[in-house]
């Protein structure tokens, strides 16, 4: 199986708002309100607000391939662009999702891995993200790559207040 990425642009902002509510959607709709989800897909992922990230400099998104197909996509942020100022120094992985037909074939790693291809690359000594605490399968892929919990923070899915564990990974350089 070919593993490829590529880095989206603004002209496929569409695409890339599908796959976002796509990719949410499935991995969150059996386990939240309808209603909640809803307004959340509705705000985070506006044409108007994926166009401003795809614009900030800080921010990069990445397309992910299986054989040629589109699998799912990879977030990172620098500086100011972070949600969250977690390390000095530090990347942040905001978005690591894929289609549910394309979990488990080693895709969440070659993103991770890219993820920290790019840390490196940028002199970052940090990594970080934030998981939902009821993620588990997500929690248990991250602490298996090195990631310890290190807080949480507070996120809204529509008004629904949920708890995100901050995992972080230091690298060596």
């Amino acid at each position: 199986m070919k593993k490829d990425l590529r880095q989206v642009t603004v002209a496929e902002v569409k695409t890339l708002q599908a796959l976002s509510i796509t990719t949410f959607s499935e991995t969150f709709a059996t386990t939240n309100d309808p209603k909640e989800l809803a307004l959340y897909l509705q705000k985070a992922y506006a044409l108007e607000k994926l166009t401003r990230e795809l614009q900030d400099k800080d921010s990069c998104f990445y397309f992910a391939y299986l054989d040629g197909e589109l699998a799912g996509y990879l977030k990172l942020n620098v500086n100011e662009a972070q949600t969250e100022q977690v390390a000095l120094n530090a990347l942040e992985i905001e978005r690591i999702y894929l289609k549910a037909d394309f979990k488990r074939q080693g895709l969440g790693r070659f993103l991770l891995e890219h993820a920290l291809k790019v840390a490196k690359e940028k002199h970052c000594s940090t990594v970080w993200l934030g998981v939902w605490e009821k993620n588990f399968s997500a929690l248990a892929f991250y602490k298996k790559l090195g990631f310890t919990e290190q807080g949480a923070h507070s996120f809204f899915l529509g008004n629904e207040e949920q708890t995100d564990l901050i995992m972080v990974k230091r690298l060596e350089h």
